[in-house]
């Protein structure tokens, strides 16, 4: 066998290699787990921008919207089991197609409604218990850019930035943090919503910062997702980072590091 063909097989070999490692990784995506970083601070404190986790895929089943670009040939759901309550949950948003992290709220069938920024579920006001404030500094967060918003506000470059935090806990039992930024919120106060059959209502922990099923579609909100937008569940964050970019290892959250997500 001469060079020039040698290195011929090589190279067709070489390219084997790497189509069949990507098989591999989107079988994988597709099938398992898909990574998600968290770009925005709706869901603050439980997580932060510049969180990274994967997405169980197995949790709900599968839809078109398992695939990347909608591309499985699915309709409906297989192999699908129904969230619960309290699920931090990764869907495709209906209208835009972009991926949302929100928790789920609101079941099938379900009234939900906020009051003075407080959340009612089929009539029953969900118990908050005051928690003491959630503090963060004052400045550029993530590869946006964008500086969080404060209940304290105006606060300088570097200042502390605090937000009251509440302990909310849904039927059944599930407990978390929310986040207040003002009173009389654009969603403190809402229309009574009745969710439909085989859709789910979503809102952020970061209650004043977060556009979610509160908000209609045409108005660019989330309205209710339906269930064969849902992509994953959300468990734990394996890595986190302060920065702008993950390779500012000085900016890296060690404390992070496999967090479970409440």
């Amino acid at each position: 066998m001469n060079s020039a063909s040698g290195k011929s097989e090589g190279w067709i070999e070489s390219v084997k290699t790497i189509v069949w490692a990507l098989v591999i990784a989107g079988l994988f995506r597709t099938l398992f787990f898909q990574p998600f970083w968290i770009p925005s601070g709706s869901m603050k404190e439980t997580l932060l921008i510049g969180d990274f986790l994967f997405v169980n895929k197995m949790a709900y089943g599968y839809s078109r919207w398992s695939c990347p670009f909608g591309l499985c040939p699915i309709s409906g759901r297989v192999l699908g089991s129904e969230p619960e309550r309290g699920d931090v949950v990764v869907f495709r948003h209906p209208v835009s197609g972009a991926d949302y992290i929100k928790r789920l709220i609101g079941l099938p069938g379900d009234t939900v409604q906020m009051r003075e920024g407080v959340l009612y579920l089929n009539g029953e006001a969900i118990p908050q218990e005051p928690d003491g404030v959630f503090t963060e500094t004052y400045e550029r967060q993530g590869s946006a850019g964008q500086y969080p918003r404060c209940e304290n506000a105006p606060v300088g470059q570097g200042g502390a930035c605090t937000k009251s935090r509440y302990i909310e806990t849904l039927p059944g039992g599930r407990q978390f943090p929310v986040l207040n930024i003002e009173e009389r919120g654009f969603a403190d106060n809402t229309p009574l919503y009745t969710v439909p059959e085989g859709h789910f209502f979503f809102m952020g922990d970061n209650r004043d910062n977060s556009v979610d099923s509160r908000a209609p579609r045409n108005i660019g909100g989330v309205g209710f997702v339906p269930f064969d937008h849902l992509i994953g569940r959300a468990d734990r964050v394996m890595f986190s980072s302060a920065g702008a970019s993950m390779l500012a290892f000085w900016t890296w959250r060690s404390d992070r590091f496999y967090h479970r997500i409440q």
